[in-house]
């Protein structure tokens, strides 16, 4: 997809964090954007933002839901007639925990968001992406926590991202079977440094239904300013990725037609290998950050 000039792209988490710069780095593209989020407020705050930059459409979207992705889909090809650009990247996180402090609803909303929600995005986009016969991406927001080396201490996020990376791996293996890469999926990872995101006060939109069954314990949360700000205390300067040059490096990456969408990718080199060696040898290759 070098040409993105007109084409029609969808984004879920588009109203906050990467999924927004990625919504104004294809409007500056000459994209038709749908913007699509659970958080209404944030929603109307974002298309009233960049109302002036293209044209954009807007839809309140849960992603654990297969029906709210069929209406999203019905939406965006009733407004624009077309998807050429799908944007599985509506991401939620919990707090760093123990394994066995979780509980059943962590899980059950992470995995749901995560996972089912990219799947259910492929279930709802593809079939009619397929129809149409367009040149066309599913781009899925992974991480290199989980997709690539995972933190002991986030159980559940890594292992919701270490499956989306293998789905975007079975997919786009499949769609080059069927359509000769003229529909393709790739996986993003953002990186480049720490990220300033909403994925750290996610349990702002965590439905009641899928509270947590027991409190969280002490020490477990932490804001992206206090996380920051203890590492600088011990001595530890973290670099911070700006969203709007990560975005404009996805879309290069898209152009370029990459599989795998990741600031110096090149240096997951060196961990994926001594991890092979680690598995190869019987040894566990993920042990305890202090920290993290």
């Amino acid at each position: 997809m070098r040409e993105l000039n007109n084409k029609v792209a969808v984004v879920t988490g588009g109203a906050s964090g990467i999924g927004k710069a990625l919504v104004k780095a294809f409007l500056a593209e000459g994209m038709k954007v749908v913007i699509a989020d659970v958080e209404e407020p944030a929603l109307k705050a974002t298309a009233e933002e960049f109302a002036g930059l293209g044209e954009i459409s807007t839809q309140t979207v849960d992603v654990r839901h297969p029906e709210s992705l069929t209406a999203l889909a019905d939406h965006t090809w009733d407004t624009f007639g077309a998807c050429h650009l799908l944007c599985n990247n509506a991401g939620v996180s919990v707090a760093q925990l123990k394994v066995w402090e979780t509980t059943p609803n962590d899980w059950t909303w992470v995995h749901g968001v995560n996972v089912k929600g990219v799947m259910h995005g492929i279930q709802a986009f593809v079939p009619r992406m397929l129809e149409a016969g367009d040149e066309g991406l599913v781009l899925n927001t992974s991480s290199g926590d989980g997709g690539i080396a995972p933190l002991a201490g986030q159980s559940v996020y890594a292992s919701s991202k270490a499956a989306v990376s293998i789905l975007t791996e079975c997919l786009d293996a499949q769609l080059d079977a069927d359509t000769d890469g003229k529909l393709r999926a790739a996986i993003f990872y953002p990186s480049g440094g720490m990220l300033a995101t909403g994925i750290w006060t996610t349990k702002r939109n965590r439905p009641s239904e899928l509270a947590r069954e027991a409190p969280v314990p002490e020490g477990s949360e932490t804001t992206f300013e206090d996380f920051m700000a203890g590492m600088k205390k011990v001595g530890v300067e973290l670099p911070v990725q700006d969203l709007d040059e990560l975005a404009a490096f996805t879309v290069k990456g898209i152009q370029n037609g990459d599989f795998v969408i990741m600031i110096r990718r090149e240096e997951m080199e060196a961990q994926l290998v001594d991890r092979a060696k680690k598995l190869a040898a019987g040894e566990n290759p993920t042990g305890v950050i202090p920290g993290i």
